[in-house]
């Protein structure tokens, strides 16, 4: 099966983030539906935003797996997950430079966030089917820290608990012209929804159902078992 699950955060429909940033991508998560782009100075903001635009506007908590036992197993997992998990504040997001791909992060750190990111890594895990060895050898394991090759075969992902960071992406890597060209632009448009402190009240499941389709939001689990 090529079908991938991932649980993702995503901001609320009501959000006016998830309006600005699905432009910015020039997808909708939620819908599927195509968005124009805002006007960008010297760089083609359609390429520049393809990669994360497949992926849909997000933060990664367990990236994309594979499926063990089926969607519905998984599923069930994710919202019992989330019905233990209570509501927390995010600190307001910035428009950084991570490591050369553009993205909003956190102002500060978050241990509720740290921590439910920690949770969707081990609970779902069971429902996870094992990285196949081109799975592996794409991560560029000699490229990895110990601990991250440690994380890669034991989770199937090197990024996770002490290596993990918040970011919702919105570039592929850019060159450092284009990051100076592009940063500014990106601070100014985000500027007033990326500010504002929000709650965490959502769980997003994120699907692709073959290996060249975009992710869509399947489903928004509620946090502490809320309607």
């Amino acid at each position: 099966m090529t079908a991938r699950l991932a649980l993702y955060w995503a901001p609320e429909l009501s959000d006016p983030l998830h309006d600005a940033a699905s432009a910015w991508l020039g997808r909708d998560a939620e819908t599927g539906a195509d968005r124009q782009q805002p006007e960008i100075s010297g760089l083609d903001l359609r390429e520049a935003a393809a990669d994360p635009r497949r992926y849909g506007f997000h933060a990664t908590l367990k990236p994309p797996f594979r499926l063990a036992n089926g969607y519905a197993a998984a599923a069930d997992a994710a919202r019992a997950l989330a019905a233990g998990t209570a509501p927390f504040r995010l600190p307001s997001l910035y428009v950084a430079d991570l490591d050369g791909f553009l993205a909003l992060r956190e102002t500060e750190p978050c241990p509720a966030l740290q921590a439910f990111a920690d949770s969707c890594v081990t609970e779902l895990d069971a429902h996870r089917a094992p990285a196949t060895t081109d799975e592996i050898r794409r991560r560029r394991p000699e490229r990895l820290s110990a601990a991250e090759r440690q994380h890669l075969e034991r989770w199937g992902y090197p990024y996770v608990f002490g290596k993990w960071r918040f970011h919702l992406t919105l570039s592929r890597r850019l060159s450092g012209p284009e990051m100076a060209l592009l940063k500014p632009q990106a601070e100014a448009y985000f500027a007033s929804v990326a500010a504002q402190p929000r709650i965490v009240r959502e769980l997003c499941l994120f699907t692709q159902a073959t290996a060249d389709a975009p992710f869509l939001i399947a489903e928004r689990l509620p946090l502490g078992g809320g309607a």
